[in-house]
């Protein structure tokens, strides 16, 4: 099972920020078990929304294709827990991204209420470090499509960002893989 923290972006600008929500639902499971009977959004959860965030904005200056984990939390400062009903809103500044890595911060707002305020780096995983991908290709392009990165996605001369070739090139030949199927094809044809 994979854990997304984020539900969609609003703003997009690549290499330099991004912008996300989170909507604090009382039907997640985890606000129930984190303190029995108060049911709050861990601070560690919304870390990980901005990690999120930032680590999408950093994969994106390298078209996707780089392994970009979160390497090290630096701050994280919290004002207030949040609660069912909330709208998080996630604002990622790059401040460096390198072949190796990037750094980033970012803030936390609830409304127009300021709810954290976050550092830190990620790291590129290289060759050695098992040689596979962290995604299916096909999988990774449809979460950011679901996510609305190129929706509102914008390039630093305003151009929108669009999908990468290698991205849609995999997914067209996944597609001519599949053979369509018609109604009488079911496993279960004794209706």
């Amino acid at each position: 099972m994979r854990w997304f923290w984020v539900d969609k972006f609003v703003e997009f600008e690549s290499g330099t920020s991004a912008k996300s929500v989170k909507l604090v639902s009382l039907a997640e499971e985890h606000l129930h078990d984190h303190f029995v009977g108060i049911p709050v959004m861990p601070h560690s959860l919304v870390i990980e929304g901005i990690a999120q965030t930032g680590g999408l904005l950093v994969a994106e200056h390298y078209e996707f294709r780089e392994r970009v984990v979160l390497a090290k939390v630096s701050k994280a400062i919290f004002h207030f827990a949040p609660v069912p009903g909330d709208q998080l809103t996630y604002s990622v500044q790059a401040h460096d991204i390198r072949e190796d890595g990037a750094y980033i911060s970012a803030t936390s707002h609830c409304g127009d209420k300021l709810h954290g305020e976050v550092e830190m780096f990620f790291a590129h995983l290289d060759e050695q470090d098992n040689n596979r991908d962290l995604f299916d290709t096909v999988e990774y392009l449809q979460l950011l499509r679901m996510l609305k990165i190129f929706e509102v996605g914008k390039k630093s001369d305003g151009t929108p960002i669009e999908p990468p070739q290698y991205m849609l090139d995999e997914e067209a030949a996944q597609l001519s893989q599949k053979e369509p199927r018609s109604v009488g094809d079911r496993a279960d044809n004794s209706m």
